[in-house]
């Protein structure tokens, strides 16, 4: 087995490699003078089995032509088997035409994983888990959940409460729960008259505890300020916020901290300062076990 970093995710696959105790290769990556990429796998492939580590946050477009010319180099330098490990997958937001005419973008980008060269394909924890099925090669959308549970049953937190921001988010928060033995809830949004909105856990008290509110990805960062500022009126102790993927758009991580959030908690999906927590054993689990 041969690890391939993507530059997106360099430290990921270094972890990925140190696991499994296998080759880590760095590609040659450079621009020619109109800015095309230039991408050099310089080693020999053939009849190895190959995991490609590349996620694919901003910048997305360089990311994902990065990750299918090594897609299409490892499979042609004779690789046997090519795994697309791909711990964030972008263009989540467009999974269907909204408007006639609009590109279903997630389609499109796994079509061209596919037939760039991957045999089989993983991701963490995949905000619509109804995307694999767009691919015909194996998929595997792992979770990371459990660990960020175990990083922060280490912060021995005041009679925590494990928040989702939503209820489509309450299996995730039960797992995250099980691993601190602690309650868990889902926010729940209230209409309160005149023409307001109100955020509260569904069942739980909140005052005097400390609150990890969980989400799978945290971009701009506007729910957790907004739940933050009303669990604060409802006597929270110490509020954190815990994710997988930390995409954090431009200054999202300021304005969280801003509002008094302890910590936000991520993991190495996407490398950020945030990022705490490996998935680099759930990868590489995975591929020693061949899925």
């Amino acid at each position: 087995m041969i690890i391939i970093a993507g530059s997106a995710s360099p430290k990921l696959a270094a972890r990925v490699a140190t696991q499994l105790k296998c080759p880590l290769l760095k590609p040659e990556l450079k621009h020619f003078p109109d800015g095309e990429l230039y991408v050099r796998l310089d080693t020999k492939l053939e009849g190895k089995d190959v995991a490609i580590v590349q996620s694919t946050s901003q910048p997305q477009n360089d990311n994902l032509i990065e990750l299918f010319l090594m897609l299409d180099a490892a499979k042609d330098l004779g690789a046997r088997h090519v795994t697309a490990a791909v711990p964030y997958l972008t263009s989540l937001w467009q999974d269907k035409r909204f408007k006639p005419g609009e590109a279903t973008s997630v389609h499109t980008i796994c079509k061209l994983i596919e037939h760039a060269g991957a045999d089989d394909f993983l991701t963490v924890d995949m905000h619509n888990d109804g995307v694999i099925q767009n691919f015909s090669i194996p998929t595997y959308n792992l979770t990371a959940i459990p660990l960020l549970g175990q990083y922060l049953a280490k912060l021995k937190l005041q009679d925590p409460i494990i928040l989702g921001i939503d209820k489509g988010l309450l299996e995730r928060v039960r797992r995250v729960a099980v691993e601190l033995k602690a309650d868990y809830d889902y926010l729940e949004k209230r209409r309160a008259p005149p023409k307001k909105t109100t955020i509260q856990p569904k069942h739980l008290d909140v005052a005097k505890r400390d609150v990890v509110l969980v989400d799978d990805i945290i971009s701009t960062g506007s729910t957790i300020i907004e739940a933050t500022r009303i669990l604060r009126r409802q006597r929270a102790h110490k509020i954190y916020a815990a994710c997988t993927h930390p995409v954090l758009a431009g200054d999202a991580l300021q304005k969280i901290l801003k509002v008094d959030v302890q910590a936000v908690i991520a993991t190495d999906t996407i490398e950020h300062r945030t990022s705490v927590v490996s998935v680099a054993p759930l990868i590489a689990g995975a591929i020693h076990q061949g899925f």
